[in-house]
């Protein structure tokens, strides 16, 4: 055989290697994922927060996890055609309840995921000293410039508190709008200051996490009764990818635990992602009642 002949036969001898090779690892990559986990969320601080540390988990135990924002309504009617697999963040039974009604044949509920969610009026635990019930507003005004701290005025908690005004009967307050920001920003100042303010609150956010807060008594129920954070799947999840269903329906935390991440997320520059990957490594016994069980 000539050298250019033998040559030839080394480099297509080496070509055909290579080739092998990545056909080798492309299998290998195709074994490694064990499928697409499409989880759908609304763009709410709470809910940025657990998708995102469901798909830090679901990525652990080897799956591929695609994320879709969208409006509450638009991500109902994705779990229930099964455009989205999942979804970690129905406001149940109140604030989602018209959604789930529409697609209920469709979708299973996993039940809650988070505890505790509440509305109401909060004030620094300083204040909290002085004044402890919705009740006792109205004759401490003064301490509050008799103003309510709100957010966007076309929140639901807006309207929610214009009625515990009128059901409470606090002639000497307003509610005075702003904007999610805004308050916080107002309610950092006063803290700051060690001033007294009352602002418009729910749970879980991230301001329970940097701040000792506490919400005024409400003996009327004006601002309802708790409701729960749900997970919620699409009919046949679970014979499809078992293990997945399983880490949903095992996923679980506290206001405190989602704070935590809340809190990472507010930091200028941070990634969501990024921050809910470091949380997971960081609280291995959690992730481990969540994947206990699940292994295939």
């Amino acid at each position: 055989m000539t050298r250019n002949a033998m040559s030839q036969a080394v480099r297509y001898g080496a070509l055909m290697m290579a080739a092998g090779l990545s056909m080798t690892a492309g299998v290998a990559q195709a074994q490694d994922s064990k499928g697409t986990v499409k989880l759908a969320y609304v763009e709410w601080a709470s809910e940025v927060a657990s998708t995102n540390v469901v798909r830090a988990v679901l990525e652990q135990q080897g799956y591929d996890v695609e994320m879709e924002s969208l409006g509450a309504a638009v991500m109902w009617q994705a779990v229930g055609t099964g455009d989205a697999d999942a979804m970690v963040a129905a406001w149940l039974p109140t604030t989602h309840g018209d959604y789930m009604a529409k697609v209920k044949d469709q979708v299973e509920d996993l039940g809650p995921n988070l505890n505790g969610t509440k509305l109401g009026l909060v004030v620094p635990v300083y204040t909290y000293e002085k004044v402890s019930s919705i009740a006792d507003l109205n004759a401490n005004a003064d301490l509050f410039d008799d103003k309510i701290v709100g957010i966007d005025p076309g929140a639901g908690l807006m309207a929610q508190t214009e009625d515990a005004i009128d059901e409470y009967g606090l002639d000497n307050m307003q509610l005075q709008s702003s904007s999610g920001p805004a308050m916080t920003s107002a309610l950092a100042s006063a803290i700051d200051d060690k001033a007294d303010i009352v602002v418009t609150g729910w749970t879980p956010h991230w301001m329970f996490a940097r701040w000792d807060l506490k919400y005024l008594d409400d003996p009327k129920k004006a601002y309802g009764d708790a409701e729960h954070i749900d997970t919620v799947v699409h009919k046949g999840l679970k014979e499809k990818m078992p293990q997945a269903y399983a880490i949903l329906d095992n996923f679980h935390w506290t206001p405190d635990q989602m704070g935590e991440v809340m809190l990472m997320n507010q930091e200028e520059g941070s990634d969501p992602y990024e921050n809910a990957k470091k949380w997971v490594e960081e609280n291995p016994d959690v992730v481990a009642e969540w994947t206990d069980g699940t292994a295939q």
